[in-house]
């Protein structure tokens, strides 16, 4: 059977009619920013101190599209005799965004902390090659990370953070120690010297 003409139009003149009063859903960005969860994984936010060039995160990534430089410095000994150690210093951290497709791998099996989500999400460049953002760019965004959740009341303080404790209040009660027993060399030096005689004048003389 031959469609009635004009029933299309009336259709979509019947779909206007029932929209036109309807609150429209459709968000004005940019002029409105979206309201977003504190967890959205937008970047990828680089904490530099953390990083010790283990590679792990690029060696996991499923895309390659961690690229990472580093080379070897000799620390010194910390005590006389001891043996001088080397570590690895970043020398770059770049993250190709045209390649990556946010799996968070590499925030996972990070061991030391030193990757994190950032709902940071403007990042938008007009080519494609510019979408691979260095360790400077990484590490601005580390500025827009949601801090973590609070601890449960109950739960165990977390063994890091208790080590770091006890270590913090042994050095603090070292140094009290020591300036105590500073203090007491100090007046008992004084108290064994014996008074200075007084000069004579020249009236007296």
């Amino acid at each position: 059977m031959a469609p009635i003409p004009g029933s299309g139009l009336a259709k979509g003149l019947a779909v206007t009619l029932r929209t036109m009063t309807k609150k429209t859903v459709t968000e004005q960005y940019p002029d409105t920013q979206p309201d977003l969860p504190p967890r959205t994984r937008g970047v990828i936010g680089l904490f530099e101190e953390n990083c010790t060039v283990c590679m792990l995160c690029a060696r996991e990534c499923p895309d390659w599209c961690i690229y990472i430089d580093s080379h070897k410095e000799t620390i010194p000994a910390a005590t006389p005799g001891g043996r001088e150690r080397s570590r690895n210093v970043l020398d770059r951290f770049a993250i190709d965004f045209a390649l990556c497709m946010y799996c968070g791998i590499c925030i996972e099996v990070c061991p030391f902390d030193a990757l994190f989500w950032s709902p940071e999400f403007e990042y938008a460049e007009t080519d494609i090659r510019d979408l691979t953002h260095e360790r400077d760019k990484l590490r601005e965004w580390m500025w827009t990370v949601p801090a973590p959740p609070a601890l449960d009341p109950g739960a165990e303080e977390p063994k890091e953070i208790a080590a770091a404790r006890k270590t913090a209040e042994k050095l603090a009660a070292q140094q009290q120690a020591a300036q105590a027993a500073q203090a007491e060399q100090s007046k008992q030096t004084e108290q064994s010297e014996p008074p200075k005689q007084p000069e004579p004048r020249e009236e007296d003389a």
